[in-house]
């Protein structure tokens, strides 16, 4: 399981996920119903994402998103 602390690491993993299928932008696209162009630019700018266009691109990458508590620090830092 991926841990994402940030937008453009989500992006790293749906891209990553999906030319490990095999499938390319306009393959993804027409299953989210969206033209290629608008995928070209959730996958370069992941900060647009909506949380239910996430939910759907990982459904399509056969991904799913699960939220749970954050695990306390580790270490005996005082910080």
């Amino acid at each position: 399981m991926s841990r994402l602390y940030s937008p453009q690491q989500a992006a790293q993993l749906l891209v990553g996920r999906r030319k490990a299928l095999g499938l390319s932008q306009a393959e993804v696209a027409a299953r989210l119903g969206i033209s290629q162009n608008r995928l070209s630019e959730l996958e370069s700018r992941p900060e647009r994402l909506t949380l239910d266009r996430l939910l759907a691109l990982a459904g399509v990458l056969g991904l799913e998103l699960a939220i749970g508590d954050k695990p306390p620090p580790r270490g005996d830092s005082e910080w």
